[in-house]
């Protein structure tokens, strides 16, 4: 294989610009050409790549976003849309494809895997709920995002004597609220994956305020219901001021912390590895630390599920 494409697709995670410099310097090492795709898969159907050279990725190690720039494409939703893409590729000699991004950029992948196109995925997406992987690049920066707003939020709630609510991204997934709930001790943690009691999250409040406690943070995942429906009913139910603070896109910039750095070299090794020995149509994953691969199928077949241990070790160490 002497020519790869490389795309970024779906939302901007941090740690992309570390997976794209493996890519590219992995594929050069071997003698490989590599041309970028910018905004995704329009730019995929529209042949808007550029060549990539070693100072093409240099200095962008520890930049969040994605130097490719993604987009949203409705055209290759369609059988004609993927069609364009693959006469595009072919003509610039293009003979397999890495997809970095989330479960919609891998469908898109196999898809053209289907018209025998050879892809790669690399799970880019800060809400990790990619199955088969146990974290995805993003994931380990939004969650100390998130939990450097709660360390200040905290100190406003405390001189305040209020209860905060925060609500943080995920879409249906509660990953980066129960990760950033835990390590940022909140009083309660409310996810998708579990009911929502808020008579309990009332009571923990008012346990607290009985030993002399003057403020509560509770955790929202946005995919649970309307951050300021909860903060009146919560308001309304303890008679205690709430308010709400939503991070909204906050969380998806900002440098890539050291642990995405790497997750997102190894994988972007992995997937031109792949592609140079003939692989095609899996996803790069890490199970229990190593970098392995898996069929898209399989990952796409089913989502994360969250670890329910955590959800209990959150809730007895709240009260």
């Amino acid at each position: 294989m002497k020519t790869i494409a490389l795309l970024t697709s779906g939302g901007d995670a941090p740690g992309m610009n570390a997976a794209i410099r493996a890519v590219v310097r992995t594929a050069l090492f071997h003698n490989a050409a590599v041309l970028g795709v910018s905004r995704g898969f329009a730019g995929l159907i529209e042949g808007d790549y550029v060549k990539m050279h070693l100072g093409s990725v240099a200095d962008i190690i520890h930049r969040g976003g994605t130097i490719l720039q993604t987009a949203r494409c409705e055209e290759f939703m369609t059988r004609e849309g993927r069609q364009k893409a693959l006469e595009q590729m072919q003509k610039n000699g293009i003979e397999g494809l890495i997809v970095i991004g989330g479960d919609g950029s891998f469908r898109g992948a196999v898809e053209l895997n289907k018209l025998g196109m050879p892809t790669i995925g690399i799970p880019g997406t800060i809400d990790n709920d990619i199955s088969c992987t146990d974290r995805t690049i993003g994931f380990d920066t939004v969650v100390n995002t998130v939990l450097d707003a709660i360390n200040k939020i905290r100190d406003t709630a405390s001189s305040h004597g209020r209860i905060f609510v925060i609500e943080v991204m995920g879409r249906k997934s509660g990953f980066i609220a129960l990760a950033a709930g835990l390590a940022g001790g909140a009083e309660s943690i409310l996810i998708p994956e579990m009911p929502l009691d808020l008579q309990a999250v009332v009571q923990n409040i008012k346990r607290g305020n009985a030993r002399g406690k003057r403020h509560s943070i509770i955790i929202l995942a946005e995919g649970v219901a309307e951050g300021a429906e909860i903060t009146r009913k919560i308001q309304e139910m303890s008679g205690l001021e709430t308010r709400l603070s939503i991070l909204g896109y906050i969380q998806r910039g900002g440098t890539p912390t050291a642990q995405d750095r790497i997750l997102a070299s190894r994988m972007g090794y992995e997937a031109v590895h792949l592609l140079l020995t003939g692989q095609q149509n899996k996803m790069i994953a890490v199970q229990r630390d190593e970098v392995c691969a898996v069929e898209l199928d399989v990952a796409l077949s089913h989502t994360n599920a969250i670890n329910v241990e955590y959800y209990r070790l959150a809730g007895i160490l709240s009260i």
